[in-house]
């Protein structure tokens, strides 16, 4: 028999309970945020990784080189990092810890979910269609780079590939809660920016940039019924990889301090656990 962590501190894994710690912080903050904030972060969020997508275009477009392009893809998730935006699949491990943790209900998780998802995909569509109006002579490799991802069609690799981009996203976020510093929160944010844009991994956000810059062309021989299909099947397979692969597993190295948050939910957060609301009954 093994040592318990709870009583033989010797034994704990400190490194990633202090990253579980903060992953339930900022997930609460996340969580409480009023609608127009949080559409206002997402939106944000589409710009920034618009932004990845520009880079990607323009190396891909002058070298034909996709590892290239990939590298460059980095400069949108270094702006999410940096601006503090949000990314749909960002939130699979940190609101998700929150609720396990019993410190948000799920139904607020549902809201952020679908409020930056849908938030993430206006600013996206915005940001790509300037690109097609500044910089045309990116249409062939945009009609080429969205394309990939109708290509892909609807089967197990589009889904397998899903599932790696939602896995590379989720530990790209839990590698930055694992450290407080701003210069090596980039180290996980080039290399997960990396796998995505050059590796061409299926991840619902970013694949759907590359196919509205190729919708915004005119010339494209799919429409926006086929986007909504891929980018569909490209979340829930997103889902998957993040939070079984990643998030609970992660949640499972340290068990004894998600028991301690459950069972001691926080007081003064404004949804959840009605033993606070008993709490603050008492305490009045």
């Amino acid at each position: 028999m093994g040592s318990d962590p709870a009583t033989d501190r010797s034994v704990a894994e400190t490194e990633v309970e202090d990253a579980f710690k903060r992953s339930v912080d900022e997930g609460r903050r996340r969580l409480s945020r009023r609608t127009w904030p949080l559409l206002a972060t997402g939106l944000l969020g589409g710009i920034d990784v618009g932004t990845g997508v520009l880079a990607l275009l323009f190396v891909e477009h002058e070298t034909k080189n996709v590892v290239l392009a990939g590298l460059a893809f980095s400069v949108g998730f270094i702006a999410l990092s940096l601006a503090k935006s949000e990314l749909f699949t960002e939130d699979f491990l940190v609101p998700v810890s929150t609720v396990i943790a019993r410190q948000a209900r799920f139904r607020m998780l549902i809201r952020l979910w679908v409020g930056t998802l849908a938030a993430n995909l206006v600013g996206g569509w915005f940001f790509t269609f300037l690109i097609h109006l500044g910089f045309p002579q990116f249409s062939e490799t945009a009609l080429k780079a969205g394309g990939y991802y109708i290509h892909l069609g609807l089967g197990r690799r589009a889904f397998a590939l899903a599932v790696l981009g939602g896995a590379v996203i989720t530990l790209m976020t839990w590698m930055q809660h694992s450290t407080e510093s701003d210069g090596l929160k980039l180290v996980p944010a080039v290399t997960g920016a990396f796998l995505l844009g050059g590796a061409q991994l299926n991840h619902a956000v970013v694949n759907s940039l590359l196919i509205f810059s190729a919708l915004h062309t005119d010339r494209a021989p799919f429409g926006y019924l086929d986007w909504a299909q891929t980018a569909g099947l490209a979340a829930l397979g997103n889902m998957v990889g993040g939070v079984l692969l990643v998030t609970l597993l992660r949640l499972f190295q340290v068990p004894q301090t998600v028991k301690q948050e459950r069972e001691n939910p926080a007081l003064g957060v404004p949804m959840g656990d009605d033993r606070r609301v008993q709490d603050r009954v008492e305490g009045s």
